[in-house]
């Protein structure tokens, strides 16, 4: 494909062969390591970015997706098994600790997390799944936040998740 774009017989190319969860990636803070750690050399040869899904966790992080019977949405059992299990039960007191740095940013939890997912160089976009346009607006709302994301919040965020993958090379230079 390089040579048919050097030869000015294409400028793009794209592929519509893979499905849709081998080309992009799910990109959460609870979900880092496809993003942060398996793509990285490839995003930096091609000199392209990640399209990622789910920043609020399919909703986990938004806390708007009722989860007590009989409430629980028809097809959403794994996610209310999810959230019930140990593991949930330990993203949302992370959550908790979370939420005292939105407020001090003056954001939203969800705004938080979306831009904690955009200030990643290797992420070009950050897919959205909203299901009225006040949740549109507000998770819009997190680009006013990125600019807020200094490297201490970051810090601060990385040290309350506790997940921060390792990689062993920096693709950044």
């Amino acid at each position: 494909m390089t040579h048919v774009i050097n030869q000015g017989m294409a400028m793009y190319w794209g592929t519509s062969r893979w499905s849709s969860m081998e080309i992009m990636a799910e990109y959460h803070m609870f979900q880092r390591e496809k993003v942060e750690v398996q793509l990285p050399e490839l995003f930096h040869k091609i000199g392209v970015g990640a399209m990622t899904w789910s920043p609020l966790a399919c909703g986990i992080v938004s806390g708007k997706v009722p989860m007590h019977p009989p409430s629980c949405p028809q097809g959403y059992q794994w996610l209310k098994d999810k959230i019930l299990s140990e593991e949930g039960r330990r993203q949302q007191a992370k959550l908790k600790e979370l939420q005292a740095i939105a407020e001090r940013l003056g954001c939203t939890l969800p705004q938080l997390a979306i831009a904690w997912c955009l200030r990643n160089e290797g992420v070009s976009s950050v897919l959205l799944g909203a299901s009225n346009t006040d949740q549109l607006m507000e998770n819009i709302g997190a680009i006013q936040v990125l600019p807020k994301l200094s490297s201490s919040i970051v810090h601060e965020i990385d040290s309350i998740l506790g997940n921060k993958p390792y990689s062993k090379k920096d693709y950044r230079s």
